[in-house]
């Protein structure tokens, strides 16, 4: 069975900007067709143009003409007819005679129908604007109805737009400089269950003032759970004062999407895809925003249905541009470069205040020469700086075993010796030796209890250090082991305080990488990507023959930027595991196959449900990213639930 774009809650959207011919309505209404046209051609549910669209912003006091309106209620007409033809929802800007007065409004045309009439609330009346000049404010507006072309049509700002089979699929409309109140319009229609907000913009370009107008446009589409879809003036608007941009943007819960260059020469229009079921599932999860979003502002809401053609309810899904297959990850360098430093200051003033409040000068950490580790003693050396103690308190232990390869332990013991802490090494073959001797052990039996033994081992030595030093140990594990269990419990599973708890696996590489970059010590440098360049590895069964390391944990449990992936989106967006196929397939398409991802996300279910019980469990530590894992904060999750249901839905 075909799912469609609507099943996954993805709907495709529009932001156009045509060459606008002041005054000159038939001819407006020609170019915005036009780009209608285009847009559903691309699979665009909705399109929304600038304010003002119809006649052009900058018309002055030729908007007092009767030319004017007739021009507009025939323009209005012929565009609603033209959704009918071409599947396609408009939101076109057009002055609007109600009861002898002029307002500024947004014109929902769709399914053939002119829908509903949104005015402009907050008119600007400083230096250049003189709006109040030509139009009332939407507060102002004496009717709630108004006929054009003999049909009654709702109009005011408690107009929410719906489709009455996909309620997720909602929206509401601005104008321009609405956003910039103190509560715009757009608050309270989110508030109200608009997951989309169109705002229709004629605002000019000053220098320096663009990024203002982008920047709250994504904070808006963040602090409200939606997306921000905004269309601006351009091409054809006058210059004898001002000059518009032509910019539309297109931003998600804070993550701008698209945004198209500046000052076209014709028209821009761009695309990007909305993802409803992203936006309903923070709304869900934010329990001040439940408050917020109260029963008694809903009702004060009229919904108004629009159509929702079958191209987009009848077809196989598709996504418009690329996942990211990294999410937890920022794809510029320089961002991801931010990220990084923002992610190891958290870990360390985590650490910092566990320090102070245990005043302990004593840390414990077991150094095996794998990536955790590695970041671990590298915030913990940075903790201590930053408190001025000695270096001479931090005391890591090289724990080498029956599955430790040369390369590992050689690389953390260089590791500690150029980070200027003492390499100090306690061999547990023995003990793990005598222990599976004393429960009569198959020697060589190499199963969990031969594995786990070893782990075990591990934590006691570091438990029982930390006793007689006076100190705590410092938990290496991070957040991808945890979503997985992949770790021993009452083994590594366990510390005083996990540095790496809230940091997955995909950003713990990039962080240390940031970190070979920013040390400027060659011979740390040299060590750190010798250990990125290492499998991942628990080691705990014995070597290959020639030396290397023979048990590769991505070999059992699967590649953990999938199960990165995974975590991102099924913790973090509620997401179900068939939509999250789908995403990855799109994410991961010519590195793995679908049945391939459909494998290890199977493991990932499986487990997340079956090893909660390690997480219930966890020691403190902080929250790095967007998600966590806690039982105490973020992730609060039974250990005996069912993940049946969840397995079933995993379908290739």
């Amino acid at each position: 069975m075909f799912k469609s774009s609507i099943d996954f809650g993805l709907v495709k959207v529009a932001a156009a900007s045509p060459k606008v011919h002041l005054a000159n309505v038939p001819a407006n209404v020609r170019a915005i067709g036009d780009a209608m046209h285009r847009a559903a051609a691309q699979g665009a549910a909705i399109v929304a143009f600038p304010e003002l669209s119809l006649t052009g912003a900058s018309c002055g006091d030729l908007f007092f003409q009767t030319k004017i309106s007739e021009d507009v209620e025939r323009g209005l007409k012929s565009l609603a007819a033209l959704t009918s033809t071409l599947d396609v929802t408009a939101i076109v800007g057009a002055p609007i005679l109600i009861r002898h007065r002029l307002y500024d409004c947004a014109v929902v045309l769709s399914g053939g129908m002119i829908c509903g009439i949104v005015p402009k609330t907050f008119l600007q009346n400083t230096r250049e604007f003189s709006e109040k000049r030509w139009f009332a404010s939407a507060g102002e507006l004496p009717v709630a109805e108004v006929e054009i072309g003999g049909v009654l049509v709702p109009v005011g700002t408690d107009l929410i737009f719906e489709n009455k089979f996909f309620k997720k699929c909602a929206f509401g409309a601005e104008i321009g400089a609405d956003l910039r109140a103190t509560e715009p319009p757009s608050g309270k229609l989110a508030r109200a269950g608009a997951s989309m907000i169109f705002n229709l913009a004629a605002i000019p370009e000053i220098a320096g003032k663009s990024r203002f107008f982008r920047d709250a446009l994504k904070m808006q589409s963040a602090r409200s759970f939606s997306a921000y879809v905004c269309a601006n003036a351009g091409a054809g608007e006058s210059t004898t004062d001002s000059v518009f941009s032509g910019t539309c943007c297109v931003a998600q819960n804070g993550e701008m999407l698209a945004e198209s260059e500046k000052f076209p020469r014709e028209e821009n229009l761009i695309f990007a895809q909305i993802d409803l079921d992203l936006l309903a599932a923070k709304r869900l999860q934010d329990a001040s925003l439940q408050d917020d979003f109260s029963a008694g502002t809903q009702k004060n809401f009229r919904r108004v249905h629009f159509a929702l053609s079958s191209t987009h309810t009848d077809f196989a899904a598709e996504l418009f541009g690329k996942v990211s297959a990294s999410p937890f990850v920022p794809a510029a360098e320089a961002l991801r470069d931010e990220f990084c430093r923002e992610a190891f200051e958290i870990q360390v003033a985590g650490l910092v205040r566990r320090l102070e409040h245990t005043r302990a000068k004593n840390v414990v950490l077991g150094i095996s020469g794998g990536l955790d580790s590695t970041l671990a003693i590298l915030v913990v050396k940075e903790a201590f700086a930053r408190l001025g103690l000695a270096p001479s308190g931090i005391h890591g232990y090289s724990l080498p075993g029956p599955g430790t390869s040369a390369r590992t332990r050689k690389n953390a013991l260089d590791l500690m010796r150029r980070l200027g802490i003492e390499a100090k090494e306690i061999s547990i073959a023995a003990a793990v030796a005598q222990h599976l001797r004393d429960i009569a052990h198959p020697e060589d039996c190499f199963d969990a209890t031969y594995e786990n033994a070893q782990a075990r081992e591990r934590t006691q030595i570091l438990m029982d250090l930390a006793n007689r030093l006076g100190g705590f140990v410092v938990g290496t594990g991070d957040l991808s082991e945890a979503a997985l269990g992949w770790c021993t419990f009452n083994g590594d599973q366990m510390s005083m305080y996990h540095v790496n708890i809230g940091v997955p696996k995909t950003l713990i590489r990039h962080i240390i990488a940031w970190a070979a970059r920013e040390k400027g010590d060659a011979a740390i440098a040299q060590t750190l990507r010798d250990i990125l360049d290492t499998p991942i590895s628990p080691e705990l069964k014995p070597p290959g023959e020639n030396g290397e390391i023979a048990q590769k944990t991505e070999d059992l449990v699967g590649p953990y930027e999938l199960h990165d992936f995974f975590i991102y989106h099924f913790c973090g967006n509620g997401f179900s595991p068939e939509k999250i196929l789908f995403l990855a397939k799109n994410a991961f398409a010519g590195t793995y196959d679908a049945e391939t991802i459909a494998k290890w996300l199977k493991v990932f279910l499986r487990r997340f449900f079956s090893q909660q019980f390690k997480r219930s469990t966890c020691p403190d530590g902080p929250k790095v990213v967007e998600i966590g894992l806690s039982p105490r904060g973020d992730w609060k999750m039974p250990s005996d639930a069912d993940a049946s249901s969840w397995l079933a839905d995993v379908k290739c």
